[in-house]
Order: C-alpha cells, then sequence, then structure tokens
C-alpha cells in the first residue's frame, strides 16, 4: 500500500500552489535585493533562456529554464564575504548567477505527471526544490496577456507555462497526510530509526559571526542551520537562514561586527536592537568599512520613511504579512526547536511542520546538542519503506 501511495502523482501536491515570480539570468544583484523587497517573496527564481543551462550544461532546445532560486540569505553572505565587505555598492552591481550555489541540481524539473516516489529521489540526490508545471486551463490570449504585463521581478510565464515549487515540507506534509499506510515505522524512535545527524555546525556563543559565514552557506543549501551553543556544547539558539531570509541585506555587516550570540539577538523577530545596531556602526567604522556603513545608515533612513514590508510569502516558511517597516518578521525567532532520542518520527514530523523548520535539532535532557533530523532523513526512511515492499520484504530493520 506504501507503493501505491508514493505512485501518485506530483500534480496532486501542486493544487493551490502560487506561481512562480522570477529574475532574468541578467539581473544584477541589485535589482534581485529590489525585486524581494518589493515582491513580497522569501525567494524569486532565477530563468535562463539559451540553448544550454548555465549551471548543469543540459540542452534544452532553446527554451527557458529555471537555473537556480535567490533570496536575502544569498545577498547577506555575498555581502559578508571579505572580497565584497570593503566596496558593497561594486558587489551589487554584479551578475545574479554570482549569488546561485555552485552546487549541481538544487533546482530540478519535473513534469506533473512524474510520480511522487520519482520526486522523493531527486530530493534524496540532493535537490532544493522541484520546478513543476501549474495545469491550467487559461486561453491562450489570456496566457500572452499575462506574459507581457509588465512587473519589477519578471514573468510568471515560461515557455507559455507558469511553474510552481514543489518543497521537502510539501512532500513530508502529504506523507504525514497518509502516515497510516507506513505503519508501524512512523511510531519507532529516532534513535532506533537511526536517522539522527551527527554531521552538524555548531558555533560557540562567544565566537565571532564572521567565523561562521561557510556554515550558514552550507547550511542554506542543506536546509538545516547552525546551532549556538556553550563550552559545555549546551544548545542555546541558532542562525537559521529561514530566519536570515526574513532580514535586509544590512545584516551582512553584523556578520562582519558581532559575536554569534549577539547576532541572534539582532535577527530575531521584530528587527535588531537599537544598541546592536549602533554597535554595529561603531565597528564598521573601526574596520574602515566605510561602504557598508553607508548601506546600513542608508537602510536606517529607507525604514523610517517606509511603511510597506516584505518576506510576507508562505510558499516554503509560513511567513505572513506584518505592519511596520524593513524585512524583520515577528514569525521567525532564534529559538531552536528541539527533540529528543527517544522522540517517535511522527511526532518530530508534527513539530517539524508545526514550526515550519527543514530540521529538529535533538537534544539530551540538559539541553547537550546530539545532533538533528532533517526532511531528508525522514525522506530516506520512507524511501527505503517503498523500496522494500517493492520487493515483497514487509519488515523493516
Amino acid at each position: 500500500m506504501a507503493v501505491s501511495f508514493l505512485a501518485g502523482e506530483v500534480s496532486d501536491l501542486c493544487l493551490g500552489k502560487p506561481s512562480l515570480r522570477s529574475l532574468p539570468a541578467t539581473a544584477t544583484v541589485a535589482a534581485a535585493v529590489s525585486a524581494l523587497k518589493k515582491s513580497g517573496e522569501v525567494y524569486l527564481t532565477v530563468w535562463g533562456c539559451e540553448h544550454t543551462s548555465p549551471r548543469s550544461g543540459a540542452v534544452h532546445g532553446g527554451t527557458c529554464v529555471c537555473v537556480g532560486k535567490v533570496c536575502m540569505v544569498d545577498v547577506i553572505c555575498f555581502l559578508a564575504k571579505e572580497e565584497n565587505a570593503a566596496r558593497p555598492s561594486d558587489a551589487l552591481r554584479s551578475p545574479v548567477s554570482e549569488l546561485l550555489p555552485k552546487a549541481h541540481g538544487l533546482v530540478r524539473h519535473l513534469e506533473p505527471h512524474s510520480s511522487l516516489l520519482e520526486a522523493i529521489d531527486y530530493i534524496l540526490e540532493g535537490a532544493q526544490n522541484l520546478v513543476i508545471p501549474i495545469q491550467s486551463y487559461t486561453s491562450s490570449n489570456s496566457r500572452k496577456k499575462l506574459q507581457k504585463k509588465p512587473t519589477s521581478f519578471g514573468p510568471t510565464l515560461h515557455n507559455g507555462r507558469e511553474f510552481c515549487w514543489l518543497t521537502q515540507e510539501d512532500v513530508v506534509r502529504f506523507l504525514l497526510n497518509g502516515i497510516s499506510v507506513f505503519s508501524p515505522i512512523p511510531m519507532l524512535t529516532v534513535e532506533s530509526l537511526n536517522i539522527i545527524d551527527t554531521d552538524i555546525m555548531t558555533v560557540h556563543y562567544n565566537a565571532p559571526a564572521s567565523s561562521m559565514l561557510a556554515s550558514i552557506l552550507r547550511s542554506h543549501v542543506e536546509q538545516t542551520s547552525v546551532a549556538v551553543v556553550d563550552e559545555d556544547n549546551r544548545l542555546i539558539g541558532e542562525i537559521s537562514p529561514f530566519t536570515l531570509a526574513c532580514c535586509d541585506e544590512t545584516v551582512a555587516a553584523a556578520i562582519k561586527t558581532l559575536s554569534a550570540g549577539d547576532l541572534m539577538a539582532y535577527i530575531d523577530c521584530g528587527g535588531p536592537p537599537e544598541d546592536l545596531v549602533q554597535l554595529v556602526k561603531a565597528r564598521l567604522q573601526e574596520k574602515n568599512l566605510n561602504g557598508m556603513l553607508e548601506l546600513v545608515e542608508e537602510s536606517s533612513l529607507s525604514s523610517l520613511s517606509s511603511s510597506s514590508s516584505s518576506c510576507s510569502s508562505d510558499e516554503e516558511f509560513g511567513l505572513g504579512r506584518h505592519g511596520g517597516s524593513g524585512r524583520y518578521s515577528p514569525a521567525r525567532r532564534s529559538e531552536a526547536i528541539v527533540c529528543y532520542p527517544r522522540s517517535s518520527l511522527m511526532a518530530v514530523m508534527i513539530q517539524a511542520l508545526a514550526h515550519r523548520v527543514n530540521s529538529v535539532w535533538v537534544v539530551e535532557e540538559d539541553y547537550s546538542l546530539i545532533g538533528n533530523v532533517t526532511f531528508t532523513g525522514m525522506l530516506k526512511i520512507f524511501r527505503s519503506i517503498a523500496g522494500r515492499r517493492t520487493e515483497g520484504d514487509n519488515s523493516f530493520k
């Protein structure tokens, strides 16, 4: 029964999903920042309309293909790099392709009739998101009008079709809705299922935030977080790409000047405390990072005069619209979501979905950090069940 459940078409998971908003691969980083703020989206897709995909080298017959996605995390990490921190204005004029991770296969195209099992296989191979055409009955005339409609972040139509994301969260949520077909596996503990990943990224509370830049980039690609710990390896909080995605580009300055603990407070819900903002400015002056200081001051002036907000999309993070200025969302905090080795798989699934996180930290009773359980780890379990039952083995060993 598990096999037939996973044989369903991915189009069933796309019902009601909004069409993807996009940027051309030729856009600049500054254009991406502007489009993210104006669109209210966490992510914007990047499309290349060439005979060959610039990332994979695969031939697509001259059609438009999605070559990646960008969010504010990409911008923040890009500006925080040593070579860009001194001259952020120059970095903002770089092509948006500079923001795309170099890893292959993070974004994959999939047809609506493809099976859920195929989608899971792509995710386990490393795909962050699957791009799937939206099946609609829009007339050709209507499509032409939509294609020509000007926007600040590009068209939603490509090759005459609209597309949507299919995320790891979408797949896990769908599996939870039919969890009974996998019984009794969901009631087993994450420890007994051997899905606690101990290859995690940590940073000491008092360590410079700049020392974790590579870890932030890795956690962004792997859709996890960086654990902030004390000297006894007890979990204090986390630096999450999901939180950074709802900040603005000036967080790059905070990464260059603050400790990991202060950075947690800086990006926490509601926007940075004024004392930390002043501390960032003072340390930028000390480091002679005048270009970044100008960026922070310009952002402060802009936020005072603006009443609009971004980061309103719930497509991946469940972030709702909020009042005030800037991109800081009250829906995300630096507080880490935790479970225990004896927690059941089903309990951890529910916990992750309820908090809209892709991974849950596993701790001992004293909060000593053991590892984490990710959506990818969960999907490996369900995929292996389907594989065994296809071969006639109904056991799980």
